[in-house]
């Protein structure tokens, strides 16, 4: 008995659905054609904006946030140079005081440096008269050094300053070239031994007896004669 009801039951409400989806059929197909066609492309319209935008690649964030430009600029790099070996500062020369004497640039203050094993002949010692040489032994280390990166190298058998608070320091050109030895070697200036021997000290003394050997710079008979 109760098969038989719920059987019934289903039949009926199969019908009751058929007939729904009948009349909503008939209701779509009885639209007017114009109203199908926009309903139609309304749809084709949804379908295509999908597409579109399922098949774009994802873009990157805008630069511009409410009109205002984001700017990417480059980080500026270190002002501070490449890292030296130990006791060794690349540096830049601010002023040439004398053939033996510079001011450089280190670590943001300006510092004087005694060049270490050289002696050139007196140009600014206001108790001295400019020597034989000295303009000339000056004028060369402008022209070799004023405004230019140099490396200073120190010496533990000098000490670290002089006895005037003065650096001392070996000065080398384009990282490798002896600016001190250069300065003897062209017969600008003698070699200069302090107290204690130096680490460059037999290679200056060299120097010396080459130029000597030369007779050139202080070493030539007109020398004083022909420079200041």
């Amino acid at each position: 008995m109760n098969l038989q009801v719920n059987r019934s039951i289903s039949i009926l409400q199969g019908a009751d659905i058929e007939r729904k989806v009948s009349t909503r059929y008939n209701r779509l197909t009885a639209m007017p054609r114009t109203t199908k066609s926009i309903l139609a492309l309304l749809i084709l319209f949804i379908l295509s904006y999908l597409f579109v935008q399922f098949s774009l690649p994802k873009s990157s964030p805008k630069s511009e946030v409410e009109g205002t430009k984001t700017i990417s600029t480059p980080t500026p790099s270190p002002a501070s140079f490449p890292s030296q070996p130990p006791g060794q500062d690349q540096v830049i020369v601010t002023k040439v005081t004398d053939g033996d004497t510079i001011h450089v640039l280190l670590n943001g203050r300006d510092t004087t440096i005694r060049i270490i094993g050289i002696d050139t002949p007196e140009t600014v010692d206001p108790r001295k008269p400019v020597q034989c040489m000295g303009k000339a032994a000056s004028d060369r280390a402008k022209v070799l050094l004023s405004n230019k990166t140099v490396v200073l190298e120190s010496d533990p058998t000098q000490g670290d300053k002089d006895k005037y608070g003065r650096l001392l320091r070996y000065v080398f050109i384009d990282g490798s070239d002896d600016y001190g030895l250069g300065a003897i070697l062209e017969g600008f200036a003698h070699e200069y031994t302090y107290n204690a021997p130096y680490k460059y000290q037999s290679d200056y003394k060299k120097a010396e007896k080459s130029a000597m050997k030369a007779m050139i710079g202080l070493w030539a008979d007109n020398a004083c004669t022909s420079l200041p």
